[in-house]
């Protein structure tokens, strides 16, 4: 599993997580080193899915305690609703162009980190512009989630 953050200012590293994702491992490996930082730069509202590290109560206490302030509740079944959902696929559709595919898993983490690496901010800011329009595609449809 790969984990990367976006802000309209620029991308966190992409981080490879190794094995099961625990809430004690999300706030070592992911939130501690990158989002407690991007957060006292840029006073984010922090956004993450419903996976059980994410929402488990060590993890709200630690973001709670360094002050990162969440977007919640977090629709169920909202992928197209985050953007960054939509930048995982313009990663995914990077790989795949790559004009020597990965064989390994070792080939694919690196392909990963590199093709990250590569997509413009343009790209990732065009992403983020396109939230305000989400939101409100979801009030017009009085919650009623549609893609957009």
């Amino acid at each position: 599993m790969v984990w990367g953050g976006i802000t309209a200012a620029g991308k966190t590293p992409l981080v490879t997580v190794h094995g099961n994702l625990t809430a004690p491992r999300y706030i070592d490996e992911i939130l501690r080193p990158h989002v407690v930082p991007a957060n006292h730069n840029q006073g984010l509202t922090f956004m993450q899915d419903n996976a059980p590290a994410h929402r488990a109560r060590i993890t709200n206490q630690f973001l709670y305690e360094n002050n990162i302030p969440v977007l919640h509740p977090w629709p169920p079944y909202s992928h197209d609703f985050n953007p960054i959902e939509h930048l995982w696929d313009l990663l995914d559709r990077r790989v795949r162009m790559r004009q020597t595919q990965p064989q390994t898993l070792l080939q694919l983490e690196r392909a990963l980190h590199e093709e990250w690496d590569n997509i413009p901010q343009q790209a990732v800011q065009r992403l983020i512009g396109s939230m305000r329009r989400r939101c409100q595609a979801v009030v017009l449809s009085r919650g009623h989630h549609t893609r957009s």
